[in-house]
């Protein structure tokens, strides 16, 4: 039984407990947030012990493991410090969104010798491990490019993220789809052309990018052509707009999570609703519920978690490099730009 705590009560957190409520081998304990209002929602909502201050909590409540559902700037200390206190780690992505944080966090994890997972829940997307079982069988044969949309409407940074302003389309959306196309191929990315476009979102009291394209180049001279934009209007049939294509020298495949094969001409206009992420039973269902339930049993069982600190360390030096792109209009190694 692993005796969970959480670090960051709004909406992740919050779907984290619940995901964990009934699952066999998980007794989460305690939420912290610096918001009180949203600590104790989420602690009276499951029961749950609720603090302002992780440090507390992780002082006084009785914990196997922690996960950190804080904003992405804001994982470094609630990691460092359920490390230093020899508590397994389960980081949303991206791992940290400068080069010193993301040090800081692999150097206490390593020192500690904890177990820690990095938040990629499109692993366990059912659509996206299809593409990488197809490639990895060799049916795709080379994977020459891929090319994937990662979006969200205008609601998204300007209601639902209070801390957009300091995040981005490339910190909030990409990380994700960085981590998808060296799964799916299994190559380290080489370099990264970036081009975007702002003021958008400015206009509206969010200085961030409102577009971000990004073309990788792997280590094998193939590509992926990522875009992600936080301007898609809000007439869309759902906040999130997920494409997805590998092209081989062999085959292709392509995914269009955006419908998930549901469509609802409701009164009001035409709806996709979510399969991912509802409910059965009263029970979450999809890939972050899925992810946690595993970082869970491979605690349980002594097995490794991953993906890992090696997974989100390469996942955050591509998306600093695409904001260095972004920056100077130049090709940028990863792992090689100022920090």
């Amino acid at each position: 039984m692993q005796k969970i705590g959480i670090i960051g009560g709004g909406i992740r957190g919050h779907m984290y407990a619940k995901s964990l409520q009934h699952f066999p081998g998980a007794d989460v304990r305690a939420v912290s947030d610096l918001s009180q209002a949203t600590a104790e929602k989420t602690a009276d909502a499951f029961g749950l012990a609720a603090y302002t201050d992780h440090r507390h909590m992780l002082q006084e409540v009785d914990l196997d493991a922690v996960i950190v559902a804080t904003p992405d700037f804001a994982h470094r200390d609630p990691a460092v410090d359920a490390a230093e206190r020899g508590l397994h780690l389960l980081i949303e992505k991206p791992l940290a969104t400068t080069a010193e944080d993301a040090a800081a966090i692999e150097a206490a994890v390593r020192k500690a010798g904890v177990e820690c997972m990095v938040g990629f829940e499109n692993r366990w997307n059912p659509a996206v491990r299809r593409i990488r079982e197809v490639a990895a069988a060799g049916e795709l044969g080379q994977v020459l490019t891929q090319n994937i949309l990662l979006s969200n409407t205008w609601y998204v940074p300007t209601e639902m993220l209070s801390w957009a302003a300091r995040s981005s389309p490339a910190w909030f959306l990409m990380s994700h789809t960085v981590d998808v196309a060296t799964w799916v191929n299994g190559r380290t990315v080489a370099s990264v052309d970036a081009r975007g476009s702002r003021g958008q979102l400015a206009a509206r009291g969010v200085d961030t990018w409102d577009v971000v394209h990004a073309l990788l180049t792997f280590d094998d001279g193939t590509t992926a052509n990522l875009t992600s934009t936080w301007v898609l209007p809000d007439s869309m049939p759902s906040l999130v707009d997920f494409q997805l294509q590998a092209v081989g020298d062999r085959s292709a495949v392509q995914v269009d999570l955006h419908e998930q094969s549901v469509r609802h001409a409701a009164p009001d206009g035409l709806r996709f609703p979510g399969l991912l992420g509802d409910e059965i039973d009263g029970r979450l269902q999809g890939p972050p519920t899925w992810m946690v339930q595993h970082f869970v049993s491979c605690l349980n069982e002594g097995r490794p978690v991953g993906p890992g600190l090696r997974a989100g360390r390469a996942v955050t030096d591509v998306v600093l490099a695409v904001h260095e792109s972004l920056a100077t209009g130049g090709t940028v190694r990863p792992g090689t730009h100022a920090a």
